[in-house]
């Protein structure tokens, strides 16, 4: 079941012309591809994605509510449940039918635990497409699910190839495995234990240490992190050709950097353990 039809209402008037705001666009004349593909872009150019709630005590919600809340009104980020769930809740008021999808990220050649990701599938002009915007580098605009050959991206070629394991399919990007998808659709509550563990557990990567990245204007990335609390914060820029600098702050010059890269306004460093 889709997001709009679990919650007729959608977002109000005022919610969506927040969230368009938010991101620099227009309301959508119709719900079609091009307009989805430029929704895309524009989300991934204005919000980061960022884990700094874990490590600044705050609790994570899934709950359309708090996610407004924070990443519309409080001008946050999150990582790949609030912002899939939040642009889900968008994309299902302007019209797209959404479905929430659970993922398995690869490590190495490995899949991840059931429901460690959550990615958007979107249907627009009488095809399906892929839609992502919160796993960091990724495809910047929507892929066709249904393609399997080679999509190019301005992030780089991507694959959507079945898995060979029940009715799955591996999204791969220069060839290199990002996530398997499940094809069967999720309530937002569904992700809710593996989005506890992923902010609790000393084994999640995401309470290791902190992360706020989004795309540079020049086409290639800006990130500040650090690893556990008392560690430096560090700015690293990767060029479009993969060349990085890496640059570290004192405390002041990185919360300066939190509102200067990021519009994040901060009163602390994001610490905690």
């Amino acid at each position: 079941m889709d997001e709009l039809a679990k919650n007729p209402e959608g977002l109000t008037a005022a919610q969506v012309a927040a969230y368009l705001d938010r991101i620099g666009a227009e309301r959508p004349g119709r719900a079609g591809a091009a307009e989805l593909a430029r929704l895309q872009e524009a989300h991934l150019d204005a919000v980061p994605f960022e884990n700094l709630s874990i490590h600044l005590g705050e609790p994570v919600v899934l709950e359309p509510a708090a996610l407004l809340e924070k990443i519309v009104d409080r001008r946050r980020g999150g990582f790949c449940y609030e912002l899939n769930g939040a642009f889900a809740a968008l994309l299902s008021t302007l019209g797209y039918r959404v479905d929430l999808l659970a993922a398995r990220v690869f490590d190495g050649a490995k899949p991840g635990p059931p429901f460690d990701h959550l990615a958007l599938r979107v249907a627009a002009d009488g095809r399906t497409w892929l839609v992502d915007v919160g796993f960091g580098r990724f495809a910047r605009r929507p892929l066709l699910l249904d393609e399997r050959g080679e999509q190019r991206d301005p992030a780089g070629v991507f694959t959507i190839l079945p898995s060979g394991t029940a009715d799955d399919l591996d999204v791969t990007l220069d060839g290199e495995p990002q996530y398997r998808l499940e094809r069967r659709p999720h309530p937002l509550a569904d992700f809710v234990p593996t989005c506890w563990w992923q902010t609790t557990s000393p084994d999640s990567p995401f309470a290791r240490g902190t992360t706020c990245s989004r795309p540079a204007p020049d086409g290639g990335r800006i990130t500040l992190t650090g690893a556990r609390a008392g560690d430096s914060t560090r700015l690293l820029r990767t060029a479009p050709d993969g060349t990085r600098t890496e640059e570290v702050l004192a405390p002041d010059a990185a919360l300066a950097a939190y509102h200067t890269h990021f519009g994040i306004t901060l009163d602390r460093l994001p610490t905690a353990p």
